[in-house]
């Protein structure tokens, strides 16, 4: 990489952001990934220590993988985190201390899996998956559909774990809407067939969105930031589509930015493609422009493959971040979330930030094995 190049990598990326109380030294996010190493669902010195590296190495805000909430059917696994419990509590304010002691911040990613809960896992093994029709993402019958109390409770566990996240020191929360998991299920026409309040026209369907959102804005401080991570594929739907408009996705960001997110994390499989015809814009692109709140984009930055491909034991390419800069420079979003490419280079974004990127490790599908 040219001198050029790299006072211009620098320059992109090592802006400060600021959102409420909430500022990372740099444009650089570690994006949420699901690890599975928290036994009993608790994160430990190693899970403090792997975060604590990649803020030591230059991420300016880490995004914790997803922690389950406190409610039976929130979970499928004993291997990820609570975010409930004086135990698992316990172990998130080692890791808040460990990566501010880095010079990082950090937001928890808050988490319902809904009807994609498997029958009979742990953590709550007689717990049966709870979503908004009772359908899976393919329109089969699965568990039941939410009574009202049933959205009360989730509802009130979201804003018990901000608050909760507030208090340990956090810098912030995200809430995880995509991907088809519980608040996404409903949003997504597919999963959601309601016929009361919370089921019909997308703007009705974002109505428990948009109560969580209010519920956890309410719970917290003014200076605590809402992320609210979005997306329009599912898992095992890639092709699934929220919004087919930028009209579409006005009706979907406007509630859910009234209620209080302040920034919105729009999570592609590729961050270079366009998201609607006749611009080259992508969905954080779009969801800025649309919602004028900060976006965080997200998608294989640095490799040439996707995540999932990773899951096939795929190894993937290092690739350059010209775009990515061309797009930053811009201002046509205002983070961006590294994922797998972090999993291989605890410095990845120092070595990005200098323009050391022929340094950088290359991912190996191997890697997702251990916490490194």
């Amino acid at each position: 990489m040219t001198d050029l190049e790299t006072g211009r990598a620098a320059a992109a990326l090592s802006r400060p952001f600021t959102v409420r109380g909430l500022t990372s030294r740099n444009r650089i996010a570690m994006a949420p990934m699901t690890r599975q190493f928290s036994p009993g669902g608790v994160p430990g010195r190693d899970v403090a220590d792997y975060y604590t590296r990649r803020a030591a190495g230059g991420v300016g805000l880490i995004i914790t993988e997803g922690t389950y909430i406190d409610h039976d059917s929130a979970g499928t696994s004993d291997r990820v985190p609570r975010f409930h419990g004086e135990d698992a509590l316990t172990g998130w304010a080692g890791v808040v201390d460990a990566v501010h002691g880095a010079g990082g911040a950090i937001v928890p990613q808050l988490w319902h899996v809904g009807v994609t809960r498997t029958e009979g896992a742990p953590p709550v093994a007689d717990a049966e998956p709870v979503g908004p029709s009772g359908i899976s993402l393919t329109g089969e019958p699965k568990g039941r559909a939410m009574t009202r109390k049933d959205l009360d409770d989730v509802i009130a566990a979201f804003a018990d774990a901000a608050a909760a996240a507030e208090r340990l020191g956090f810098d912030g929360v995200e809430l995880h809407g995509a991907h088809g998991y519980l608040i996404d299920q409903f949003l997504w026409a597919g999963s959601n067939r309601r016929t009361d309040a919370y089921g019909g026209d997308l703007v009705a369907r974002t109505r428990f969105a948009a109560e969580i959102v209010a519920a956890c804005r309410a719970a917290v401080s003014d200076s605590f930031p809402l992320f609210f991570r979005m997306s329009q594929w599912k898992m095992n739907a890639y092709e699934a589509r929220l919004a087919q408009t930028p009209a579409e996705l006005d009706a979907l960001l406007t509630p859910l930015a009234e209620a209080g997110v302040d920034v919105f994390h729009a999570s592609t499989r590729r961050y270079w493609l366009p998201e609607f015809d006749g611009s080259d814009l992508n969905l954080a692109g779009w969801v800025k422009k649309i919602s004028g709140r900060p976006t965080v984009t997200v998608g294989s930055i640095g490799l040439d493959g996707d995540f999932f491909s990773a899951f096939a034991g795929n190894d993937s390419g290092i690739t350059g971040i010209d775009q990515l800069l061309d797009r930053l420079e811009r201002d046509e979003f205002d983070l961006v979330a590294v994922g797998r490419a972090l999993i291989a280079d605890p410095e990845w974004a120092a070595k990005a930030l200098r323009g050391r990127t022929g340094d950088i490790t290359p991912f190996g599908a191997e890697m997702l094995k251990t916490l490194r």
